[in-house]
Protein backbone atom coordinates (compact mmCIF):
# COMPACT_ATOMS: atom_id res chain seq x y z
CA UNK A 1 0.00 0.00 0.00
CA UNK A 2 2.88 2.37 0.73
CA UNK A 3 4.22 1.64 -2.72
CA UNK A 4 0.86 2.48 -4.35
CA UNK A 5 0.62 5.70 -2.32
CA UNK A 6 4.17 6.54 -3.46
CA UNK A 7 3.22 5.90 -7.10
CA UNK A 8 0.09 8.02 -6.70
CA UNK A 9 2.12 10.79 -5.12
CA UNK A 10 4.65 10.62 -7.97
CA UNK A 11 1.87 10.79 -10.57
CA UNK A 12 0.22 13.74 -8.77
CA UNK A 13 3.63 15.46 -8.63
CA UNK A 14 4.07 14.88 -12.40
CA UNK A 15 0.60 16.27 -13.08
CA UNK A 16 1.30 19.30 -10.88
CA UNK A 17 4.67 19.81 -12.61
CA UNK A 18 2.91 19.68 -16.01
CA UNK A 19 0.33 22.20 -14.84
CA UNK A 20 3.10 24.46 -13.50
CA UNK A 21 5.00 24.29 -16.83
CA UNK A 22 1.77 24.97 -18.72
CA UNK A 23 1.06 28.00 -16.53
CA UNK A 24 4.61 29.30 -17.07
CA UNK A 25 4.20 28.94 -20.85
CA UNK A 26 0.82 30.68 -20.68
CA UNK A 27 2.32 33.52 -18.63
CA UNK A 28 5.15 33.91 -21.12
CA UNK A 29 2.70 33.86 -24.01
CA UNK A 30 0.45 36.46 -22.39
CA UNK A 31 3.46 38.65 -21.60
CA UNK A 32 4.57 38.44 -25.21
CA UNK A 33 1.07 39.30 -26.43
CA UNK A 34 0.85 42.27 -24.06
CA UNK A 35 4.25 43.51 -25.21
CA UNK A 36 3.18 43.30 -28.86
CA UNK A 37 -0.10 45.06 -28.07
CA UNK A 38 1.86 47.85 -26.33
CA UNK A 39 4.06 48.17 -29.43
CA UNK A 40 0.98 48.39 -31.64
CA UNK A 41 -0.55 51.03 -29.39
CA UNK A 42 2.68 53.06 -29.58
CA UNK A 43 2.79 52.77 -33.36
CA UNK A 44 -0.88 53.76 -33.73
CA UNK A 45 -0.39 56.76 -31.45
CA UNK A 46 2.60 57.87 -33.56
CA UNK A 47 0.51 57.52 -36.73
CA UNK A 48 -2.28 59.58 -35.14
CA UNK A 49 0.18 62.31 -34.15
CA UNK A 50 1.69 62.36 -37.63
CA UNK A 51 -1.76 62.50 -39.21
CA UNK A 52 -2.76 65.38 -36.96
CA UNK A 53 0.43 67.26 -37.91
CA UNK A 54 -0.21 66.67 -41.62
CA UNK A 55 -3.81 67.85 -41.29
CA UNK A 56 -2.61 70.99 -39.52
CA UNK A 57 -0.07 71.63 -42.30
CA UNK A 58 -2.73 71.15 -44.97
CA UNK A 59 -5.05 73.52 -43.12
CA UNK A 60 -2.28 76.13 -43.05
CA UNK A 61 -1.51 75.58 -46.75
CA UNK A 62 -5.09 75.91 -48.00
CA UNK A 63 -5.32 79.73 -47.79
CA UNK A 64 -1.98 80.04 -49.58
CA UNK A 65 -3.12 77.69 -52.32
CA UNK A 66 -6.35 79.63 -52.73
CA UNK A 67 -4.38 82.89 -52.97
CA UNK A 68 -2.07 81.43 -55.62
CA UNK A 69 -5.08 80.25 -57.64
CA UNK A 70 -6.63 83.71 -57.38
CA UNK A 71 -3.34 85.34 -58.44
CA UNK A 72 -3.08 82.95 -61.37
CA UNK A 73 -6.60 83.79 -62.53
CA UNK A 74 -5.94 87.50 -62.09
CA UNK A 75 -2.67 87.16 -63.99
CA UNK A 76 -4.33 85.32 -66.86
CA UNK A 77 -7.02 87.99 -66.98
CA UNK A 78 -4.41 90.74 -66.96
CA UNK A 79 -2.45 88.98 -69.70
CA UNK A 80 -5.62 88.79 -71.78
CA UNK A 81 -6.28 92.50 -71.33
CA UNK A 82 -2.66 93.34 -72.13
CA UNK A 83 -2.81 91.10 -75.18
CA UNK A 84 -5.94 92.76 -76.55
CA UNK A 85 -4.49 96.20 -75.75
CA UNK A 86 -1.22 95.31 -77.45
CA UNK A 87 -3.06 93.98 -80.48
CA UNK A 88 -5.14 97.19 -80.72
CA UNK A 89 -2.02 99.35 -80.36
CA UNK A 90 -0.21 97.25 -82.93
CA UNK A 91 -3.01 97.65 -85.44
CA UNK A 92 -3.18 101.38 -84.71
CA UNK A 93 0.59 101.73 -84.99
CA UNK A 94 0.65 99.74 -88.25
CA UNK A 95 -2.13 101.92 -89.67
CA UNK A 96 -0.26 105.08 -88.62
CA UNK A 97 2.94 103.85 -90.29
CA UNK A 98 0.99 102.96 -93.44
CA UNK A 99 -0.49 106.47 -93.55
CA UNK A 100 2.87 108.13 -92.91
CA UNK A 101 4.36 105.96 -95.65
CA UNK A 102 1.57 106.97 -98.02
CA UNK A 103 2.21 110.65 -97.25
CA UNK A 104 5.96 110.26 -97.74
CA UNK A 105 5.63 108.34 -100.99
CA UNK A 106 2.95 110.69 -102.17
CA UNK A 107 -0.02 108.54 -102.80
Amino acid sequence: MHREIGMLTAKVDMILEGIRRSEEKSDASRASMHRRMDEIVDRVSKVELTTAAVQEDVTEMKPVTDDVRRWKLMGLGALGVIGFGGMAMGVTFADAIRRIGAVVIGR
